[in-house]
């Protein structure tokens, strides 16, 4: 029986249709835990019901030996990275951990560590007990994850929160990247597979139209990549915008105000600036032409890129800093 190459077409279909049975799976369970269990014990582990279902369909088919229904459906076996046997049950339940449990912990150390930083106080209302905690994994890591935002200050909270930011920025750009390079070169379509090297072969098919196929794949990687740049650069470019108004803040923070202290109602009313509800301090214009202090909107557009009173959207560089205006 002659083994081919599985190529992208075949790859991609399989994922999809496990995707399909893997939803299918996890609805009934989350009906069936909410229909036992209520509402609100759902809500509190619905993340946890779907790992479980996901879990229980990749040992029942992967971790046993047995094809995926998503594999089955276009007759792929997966093999290992000699392509002559089928993977060791060590390499299999290596996959698993790195395609179903391993997102599902990064998820919520991400969710945990961003919810502890952004919290207004070092301390919560209630703790989890011993007992809890050792009966609970996650709640063990988060009352750990809490201990040590506590010791940190303000200024590295919020240097944490831009690691932060930055960190799931770089998860999905790396997920894009692999399947951008999954379209140039026909192999492994999921992170896991390349981490523990598992490959597949095709049981049918004939290899004439296989050149078409990768062809027209790597161009799409290409645009995929040339798609992936410039996010990257638009995305940079935000970063160096927003670094040049902060050290422009700096820059005119304490400036001596031009405006009078004496001025007449009707001059005071429109002097005022609607985010400090102050009189005007350095009066700066947005593109749109409506007044605001430098201080005010040069830290909202840290925020928003955006005027906060007709809500036009315009880069901080574009803000114009209105000298000896009265």
């Amino acid at each position: 029986m002659p083994l081919l190459p599985a190529n992208q077409p075949h790859l991609i279909r399989a994922s999809q249709k496990d995707e399909y049975y893997q939803s299918c799976l996890r609805n009934n369970a989350n009906d069936a835990f909410q229909t036992f269990a209520g509402s609100k014990r759902w809500l509190d582990w619905r993340k946890e019901i779907e790992l479980l279902s996901d879990l229980a369909y990749h040992c029942l088919t992967t971790f046993a030996g047995y094809q995926t229904l998503g594999e089955e459906y276009v007759s792929i076996i997966q093999v290992d990275p000699t392509k002559r046997r089928v993977p060791s049950r060590t390499r299999r339940g290596a996959l698993i951990l790195l395609h179903v449990v391993v997102p599902y912990l990064v998820d919520k150390a991400l969710v945990c560590l961003e919810h502890e930083l952004q919290a207004e106080g070092s301390e919560r209302p209630s703790s989890p007990t011993t007992a809890s905690r050792w009966w609970s994994p996650v709640s063990y890591c988060r009352e750990r994850i809490h201990r040590a935002v506590r010791l940190l200050t303000e200024p590295q909270k919020k240097t944490g929160l831009q690691i932060l930011f930055v960190s799931q920025l770089s998860i999905t750009f790396l997920r894009r990247l692999h399947v951008a390079v999954f379209y140039l070169t026909a192999a492994f379509y999921h992170i896991g597979k390349r981490a523990v090297g598992i490959r597949y072969l095709r049981v049918h098919g004939q290899p004439g139209g296989d050149r078409a196929i990768w062809n027209s794949y790597r161009l799409l990687g290409a645009v995929s990549l040339l798609q992936l740049a410039l996010t990257l650069a638009l995305q940079l470019n935000n970063f160096r915008q927003r670094q040049r108004a902060r050290q422009e803040w700096r820059l005119h923070r304490n400036l001596p105000s031009s405006s009078s202290q004496s001025v007449e109602t009707t001059a005071t009313r429109c002097s005022l600036c609607i985010l400090c509800l102050e009189n005007r301090r350095h009066s700066t214009a947005t593109p749109c032409g409506h007044l605001f202090c430098w201080e005010c909107i040069t830290e909202w557009c840290n925020t928003k890129a955006e005027c906060p009173l007709c809500r036009e959207k315009f880069q901080p560089h574009r803000l114009v800093y209105l000298r000896n205006y009265k």
